[in-house]
């Protein structure tokens, strides 16, 4: 296991697993599968006066993929469906383009856009993300 990659701050991340679970009464759900590496994500979302109020996730993946939805549940809420979108896209582009984060929060993930075949375990969580957000 690389220690640059799998750093303290994430490591802690994946195991502080906000949202953590399904989530009742959910408003939106998704579920993305990677079959390359076997990671499941189903997220799940709960507005309310056009905000997101609540985010759960199971997850049966590795370390990044429970890191990026602890991550979900840890910012999405009080943001709007625009605003998560454009969560997920930051995400998006500093994993394929190397940008820089816009949110601190995001810094865990970093050192994972040197590692390309890890690139989509973070991607994964905040793709589903998106595709619950879709028809919102």
């Amino acid at each position: 296991m690389s220690t640059a990659l799998y750093h303290e701050a994430l490591v802690a991340k994946a195991r502080q697993a906000t949202g953590k679970g399904r989530l009742a009464g959910a408003t939106a759900s998704a579920r993305l599968d990677n079959p390359l590496c076997g990671d499941r994500v189903t997220l799940d979302i709960r507005l309310e006066d056009g905000k997101i109020i609540a985010v759960g996730h199971e997850v049966k993946g590795c370390l990044l993929c429970e890191a990026a939805a602890a991550t979900i549940a840890e910012l999405a809420p009080g943001k709007t469906s625009a605003e998560a979108r454009a969560l997920a896209e930051t995400v998006k582009r500093m994993m394929k383009e190397g940008v820089a984060p816009t949110e601190a929060a995001l810094d865990i993930f970093t050192p994972v856009q040197t590692a390309k075949s890890r690139r989509d375990c973070v991607l994964l969580p905040f793709g589903a993300l998106e595709k619950a957000l879709t028809g919102l």
